[in-house]
């Protein structure tokens, strides 16, 4: 399917800088997608979003659960939101509208310090932070539904960053169809939850009720990845967040995330990061405690005196 504007009446739309930008569709003649993005909204961080986009949020509701991918970029998280999909589930958007955030959908657990967050059933609802992560949310769809290695062509050809911090191993993991082999997506949502448990491939093999071959052979066929390879992916997605947000030795990192062994830790993170725990942390983490910095003095300058 063609990308495709859709506006609520498929009328144009005037946005920023008094730019007009023409609609494909309306909404009552879009009824499927297979992905939803909302880009930013232009809406003040200090007033509430109320009902005005109530049917936005109904028609992605409707997408979603006909099987549809939601995603968001910096402020259009506040639709996203405005779904209901993200009750009980993590969330990201621009640092300056956190504080509305947390006040109009407080159920929602809000993540300043991660640039990228996925929620839901499959893993379907997808927000990139700040408007600087709108590349990391594009190229992670690439990833996703695509391949790593198109993403990292199309991060070539137009110049992206591409260091890091690229969540584009972790999504290129998602991409199994839990129509394809619901049993090994049943595995997955277990790992995503669980990774930093003891023997977590031997408990994923029990979860399939496949002999361990049968489970090896299918995960690799569905993910592209070994089970192990899988699991070592989102411990150390995991152990990249830590290690940008907080100051924990990496030996805490380590035990965090699942290895009861720092020295297998360093080893392994950086054989596929490319750098050690505390080189990533002295790249990554000074960005995120400034981010974090300016974000807290921009809600402390809100507040009223």
């Amino acid at each position: 399917m063609l990308p495709r504007i859709v506006s609520r009446d498929g009328q144009p739309l005037r946005v920023y800088n008094d730019v007009l930008v023409h609609a494909h569709a309306s909404l009552d003649s879009m009824v499927s997608a297979d992905v939803v993005i909302v880009s930013d909204l232009a809406i003040s961080p200090w007033a509430p979003l109320d009902d005005r986009y109530d049917r936005e949020a109904q028609w992605m509701r409707e997408r979603y659960e006909a099987g549809a991918t939601l995603a968001s970029a910096c402020s259009g998280a506040l639709l996203l939101a405005r779904t209901g999909l993200l009750k009980g589930c993590e969330g990201a958007s621009h640092w300056g509208y956190y504080d509305c955030l947390r006040r109009e959908y407080p159920e929602v657990h809000w993540q300043p310090d991660k640039a990228l967050v996925t929620a839901g059933v499959g893993q379907r609802l997808v927000m990139s932070g700040s408007g600087s992560s709108w590349h990391a949310l594009g190229l992670f769809l690439v990833a996703r539904f695509v391949g790593a290695t198109e993403a990292m062509e199309v991060a070539r050809m137009n110049l992206l960053d591409w260091d890091a911090t690229s969540p584009l191993a972790y999504a290129a993991m998602m991409r199994t169809s839990q129509l394809a082999d619901p049993v090994i997506a049943r595995c997955q949502e277990w790992a995503a939850q669980h990774y930093e448990a003891d023997a977590p491939v031997a408990e994923m093999v029990r979860i399939s009720g496949l002999p361990e071959r049968t489970f090896q052979r299918r995960f690799a066929q569905a993910t592209g990845l070994s089970p192990l390879d899988y699991v070592h992916t989102l411990r150390l997605e995991e152990a990249k967040q830590l290690l940008e947000s907080g100051d924990l030795p990496v030996e805490a990192v380590a035990w965090e995330v699942g290895y009861q062994d720092a020295g297998f830790f360093g080893r392994l993170f950086r054989r596929k990061v490319g750098m050690t725990p505390a080189q990533y942390r002295r790249r990554f983490g000074v960005l995120a405690r400034r981010l974090a910095g300016v974000a807290t003095m921009q809600a402390t300058a809100a507040e009223p005196h």
